[in-house]
Parts: structure tokens; C-alpha cells; sequence
């Protein structure tokens, strides 16, 4: 086969044509594979050569521009978040806002009989076993303990009342963080002796609040200290029960 040198110049000039588009496609190729992987599962990734999920973005995400929905139902049920593995998910809105609810708690007997209470070395867990409200299920009942699902700064109030008419050089109620006393208030029951008994003339209402700092997980509960061996605590919510806010 015979090429003038015409037709020579022509074709060599198109073969370094193609070399050329050949070689810039070679370069760009191990960007793209950077930039896309396609798995054999559909993966793809963006920023990564590695993708875990269906999507998978190594890097900041942009959205400039969505769809305006007005559907109340779309606002609760379709709420986007992120968790700290920067998963993608999809949750509803009251989650979201029951997830930073603070404490709200009042609680106290249920019922309104005397509560007889017997003390073992001159201390005795105060029982409370009902709740007015609870906003963040954080009171046991069963064993009248608090635990805080999260951390920061609480206030917390205690009133117990006695029908006890015995004389006692102390009687108190007391806070307890993670079985610590952190907050107590007492003093003694004065009687006046009358020949036959003595009569308690000291006010029957016991109460103490203080402000206290709480991690996730730290707990509160509430006692009476006397030197009494039994006590009978008057169960009306309106005379013995307990609060718990959160402030901070």
C-alpha cells in the first residue's frame, strides 16, 4: 500500500490526535475512580474509594436549593439527622424535642393513709411510690429512685409530715445524690410532760430544697434520719411529697 505525503502528514496528524484524547482520558481516570467507586452492590462514594452505604460522602455536604412542603405530616415524620458516625437518618420531630425535654417531676404517696415506717440504724428510705407527672420517665417508683438522663443543673424540693407524737432529740428528712447527703434539715421533737405522757409540741412538717449539679446516670433519692424506731408519715399528697426540675 503506497501514502503520498500528503495523505502521511493527514494520518500521522490524526493518530497523534488520538494519542493525545487517549492520554488525557488516562490521566483523568484515577481522579474519577477518587471521586466515584461504583461497588458491586451499587455503592457509590464520593470523596472515598471505600463507601459502606448505598451513598457514602467523605466531606462536606451542599444543598442549594429543596422543595418548600407545607404538610404538618411531613414535618413530623421526616425530620433528617446526623448521628456521630455522620449516618444520614430519618426520625420524627417529637423524638427530637423529647430528647432535650428537662425534668419535671412531682410525685409523693398513693395513698392517704399514715405510712408506718421502721428505721434501721436511724435512717429510713422515704417510699414515695406515685407521680403527679414525670415528664421525662426518669422517677422509678418501685424503688423511689431518681436517675438523670441528662446532665446539668437541678432543683429538687422534700416535705414529709409526722403524725408521730414521741419526744426524739433529732428528726429530719435529708437529699441523697448517689448516696451521698447533700441536703438535710432537722431538729427535735420537744414534748411537754403532762404526768401520764408528754405531748410533742414541735411543728410536724419536715422539708428541705437544694440546687445540685447532675451527670447522666446520677441518682437521687430521699430519707428520713431520727433516733425514733418507728415513724408514721401522713400520705396526703397535699403534706408529703417531692419535686424535681431541672434549671440548667
Amino acid at each position: 500500500m503506497h501514502f503520498n505525503d500528503k495523505t502521511s502528514t493527514v494520518s500521522m496528524f490524526f493518530i497523534y490526535f488520538m494519542i493525545s484524547i487517549i492520554h488525557e482520558i488516562m490521566k483523568n481516570i484515577p481522579i474519577f475512580l477518587l471521586l466515584f467507586s461504583f461497588a458491586a452492590s451499587a455503592q457509590v462514594g464520593i470523596g472515598t474509594t471505600n463507601p459502606t452505604t448505598t451513598l457514602d460522602v467523605n466531606g462536606p455536604l451542599r444543598v442549594r436549593s429543596t422543595v418548600t412542603n407545607n404538610r404538618e405530616s411531613v414535618a413530623k415524620d421526616s425530620i433528617l439527622v446526623s448521628d456521630s458516625y455522620g449516618n444520614i437518618q430519618r426520625i420524627s420531630s417529637k423524638m427530637v424535642v423529647q430528647s432535650h425535654l428537662k425534668t419535671f417531676i412531682k410525685g409523693g404517696f398513693s395513698n392517704t393513709t399514715v405510712l408506718s415506717l421502721t428505721l434501721s440504724s436511724g435512717v429510713v428510705k422515704i417510699p414515695f411510690n406515685f407521680e403527679d407527672f414525670d415528664e421525662n420517665d426518669e422517677f422509678e417508683t418501685t424503688s423511689s429512685i431518681f436517675t438523670a438522663k441528662t446532665s446539668g443543673i437541678y432543683a429538687v424540693n422534700v416535705q414529709i409530715k409526722s403524725n408521730a407524737s414521741s419526744v426524739a432529740t433529732n428528726f429530719g428528712v435529708a437529699i441523697l445524690k448517689n448516696e451521698a447527703v447533700i441536703a438535710r434539715n432537722g431538729f427535735a421533737n420537744i414534748g411537754i410532760n403532762l404526768g401520764i405522757t408528754s405531748v410533742n409540741v414541735t411543728p410536724p412538717i419536715r422539708s428541705v430544697q437544694t440546687l445540685v449539679k447532675l451527670d447522666v446516670g446520677d441518682t437521687i433519692r430521699f430519707i428520713v434520719y431520727t433516733d425514733l424506731i418507728n415513724i408514721g408519715l401522713i400520705s396526703n399528697k397535699e403534706d408529703s411529697f417531692f419535686t424535681i426540675q431541672q434549671v440548667r
